[in-house]
This record gives structure tokens, C-alpha cells and sequence, in this order.
């Protein structure tokens, strides 16, 4: 079968690259074309565009690439007929990827959507368009498959979420080895994870930093994102206590004994690695006070969100500042405090409803293509 696959971020690109081995191993003679980035391309196929190329965040900055947007819409359709695949998989990124399947549908195309587009955070009249361009939906959020089935009489299948595998999966870290090997000492590590686009990166990093002169008996760890250069990173450090580590997010977290983490899939991942956090999120004014008035939820990070209350500590837009980001990171540094947080985490766990979300889903692909 001929698989073409669009992945616009890095969160995309991980979980995209492990379906797609977990679909040459129920199709032997799988082909891939996709959008995505390095994971994806060692799984073999042929990368049309990197996700460093698509990455705009918030309102504003969107309607300022709108040319390049346009653009990239109009040759990903033609790239999509010239390739002719059974299957069109969109994975998350649905800003983009409801325009190519509105279109692929009226063309066509088998129209499959693995990480649902957040439509039940803002934009639930999406609905309407997921029920006539999507085939199938395969949902990774327990509460999903309850949003489209019961709520909206649309039947989807709940996989699991993929990040248990990701996590699973990885080689085991050889703690003093790597500490030695990054340059890293005794004093127990609290990771920063800023994001993985500059405009996020710019807004959140150095307020991340401005607290860590407050903590020297740790050392602070940047997890640098793929999608950067090293050398962006370096133009925040100033601190002594401070080192970067690129593309060893997994490798940081397992070392980690605390996180301050920007909103987004990295809430869920440091939660996973049973890490502490504090997660933290800054917009530009005008897409903060956008989405304020939009978005329709009581919390912006997955673990609370899954979980339904508040199991780690939110700061967002003002209270995300450098005495409140103090006083949290004391919090959370608190025997008493982290004991609390284990537990939940492990709950947490348990409701994800466990391993093997890639296999699942590319079985369910394959025996519908065939």
C-alpha cells in the first residue's frame, strides 16, 4: 500500500515515524510520502517537506505566513496526485491538515486522521467537517472517544496514547555516563523545556532562567529541541549552573528531579517520566486574549487535562513571571508536595489505558484499506 503521511510539528513526527514502523510490519510492502522530519525519514519513504519549514505559532504570527501557508497547501495537494496513495494519514496539526482532507476527500482519497484535532477544546463545530472529510479517526485521549461517540454520534477508535510506547521503547540511560559526558555534576537536575518553535522559545526561555541564580544547589538542564540550532540556545545562557542538551529530551527527563515546562505534549511526557513540573505558557498579547475568549477549557496542560483537576501547577501569560515561578518550583521541590504528584502521576498512567497505540492503530489502517 501507498502511504502518504503529513505531520506538521515534532510531537507529529515521533509518533508518525512509530506507526510507520508499526505499518511495515503488518503491510510488507508499505511505501511512504510525507511531511515530517528526521524520526519519520529513518523509518525510510521520501520526506516533501521538513516540519521546521511549517512551524508558526498563535493567531498573529499564522496571519503573517499566510502566503507561505497558501502555498504549501497548493503544492501539497499537487505532490498528493502526482504520488496517488491508498491512504491519506493526517496527524495532528489540523490547521493545515482539515484543508488537504476537505479537498482529498471530494477527490477521492481515503481520508484516516491519527491524534484528533483538539476540537473540543475550541472550534467544536469542526465536528461537521471530521464527519464528512474523515474516514476514520483513531483518538489517543480516554475522553475523546466519548466526545465523538456519545457526544457527537460519531464512531472513532481510542488507541491509546503512543506516548507510553515512546517512552517504553527508548535504550535505557546510563545515568553517570551521561551526566559525565554533557559535562553535568552531582546536584540534582531540573530540566527546561521551552518548546520547539523560536517564537515559544524566545517568550518562555528566559523567564525559565531567570529563577535558577534562586536554586544553586541544582543545575538546570536546557532540552534543546531538533527543530533549533545549538547555536540559538547558547544565546540565552548566561548562567553558570546552566547547560543545554540537544535533541535528549527523554535522556534529561530520566535524570530529572523537576521540570519547568512550556504547555503541549511535554506536560504529558515529563508527567510519564515521573517528573515534578511546573508548566508554564506565554503568548503574544494578541493571541492570548484571542484564545481567552475561544477556547473553552479549565486547563491548558494534557495532564490536567486528562486527569480532570489540577495535578500540576499552571502559569500562564502574567502569572508566569519570575517570583511566582519561584515560589511553584519550591512547591514542587517539597517531599510532601512530590509525594502527591507520584501518586496522581500513576493514576494518570493507568487511565491512558496502556501500551501498544501504534500497533493498534495500523492494524485497524491496514485491515481498512484491505
Amino acid at each position: 500500500m501507498k502511504y502518504y503521511i503529513i505531520a506538521g510539528e515534532a510531537s507529529g513526527d515521533l509518533h508518525a515515524s512509530n506507526l510507520m514502523k508499526a505499518l511495515k510490519e503488518v503491510d510488507k510492502e508499505s511505501d511512504f510520502r510525507f511531511w515530517g522530519g528526521d524520526l519519520m525519514e529513518n523509518q525510510g519513504g521520501t520526506l516533501v517537506k521538513h516540519y521546521r519549514e511549517l512551524a508558526f505559532m498563535g493567531f498573529s504570527e499564522v496571519i503573517m505566513n499566510l502566503r507561505t501557508i497558501f502555498r504549501n497547501i497548493k503544492f501539497c495537494k499537487e505532490d498528493i496526485e502526482n504520488y496517488n496513495p491508498d491512504v491519506i494519514i493526517f496527524v495532528d496539526y489540523p490547521g493545515f491538515n482539515m484543508r488537504i482532507a476537505e479537498w482529498a476527500k471530494k477527490k477521492g482519497y481515503r481520508t484516516n486522521y491519527y491524534i484528533s484535532p483538539q476540537i473540543w477544546a475550541w472550534k467544536e463545530n469542526r465536528i461537521k467537517k471530521i464527519k464528512r472529510d474523515v474516514d476514520e479517526m483513531y483518538v489517543i485521549l480516554p475522553f475523546e472517544h466519548d466526545f465523538y461517540n456519545d457526544k457527537h454520534d460519531f464512531p472513532v477508535h481510542f488507541v491509546g496514547h503512543p506516548l507510553l510506547d515512546a517512552i517504553d521503547n527508548r535504550s535505557p540511560v546510563d545515568i553517570d555516563s551521561f551526566r559525565k559526558n554533557h559535562g553535568l555534576d552531582h546536584r540534582p537536575v531540573i530540566a527546561l523545556l521551552p518548546g520547539s518553535r523560536k517564537q515559544e522559545i524566545e517568550k518562555m526561555l528566559n523567564i525559565m532562567l531567570s529563577v535558577t541564580s534562586a536554586f544553586k544547589e541544582y543545575q538546570f538542564v536546557i532540552a534543546g529541541a531538533p527543530s533549533q540550532d545549538k547555536e540559538f540556545y547558547q544565546n540565552f545562557i548566561k548562567k553558570s549552573n546552566v547547560s543545554l542538551i540537544m535533541n535528549k529530551t527523554y535522556d534529561v527527563l530520566s535524570i530529572s528531579h523537576a521540570a519547568l515546562v512550556t504547555s503541549g505534549t511535554a506536560t504529558l511526557e515529563a508527567a510519564l517520566f515521573k517528573v515534578p513540573e511546573v508548566v508554564c505558557y506565554k503568548g503574544s498579547f494578541i493571541s492570548y486574549h484571542i484564545a481567552k475568549r475561544i477556547i473553552n477549557l479549565n486547563y491548558i496542560s494534557l495532564v490536567n487535562l486528562i486527569m480532570d483537576r489540577e495535578v500540576v501547577k499552571e502559569l500562564i501569560q502574567n502569572e508566569f513571571n519570575t517570583k511566582d515561578l519561584k515560589t511553584e518550583l519550591h512547591k514542587i521541590l517539597n517531599e510532601d508536595n512530590r509525594k502527591r504528584i507520584f501518586e496522581d502521576y500513576y493514576e494518570l498512567e493507568k487511565t491512558l489505558g496502556g501500551k501498544g497505540a501504534s500497533k493498534k492503530t495500523a492494524e485497524l489502517i491496514y485491515k481498512n484499506l484491505k
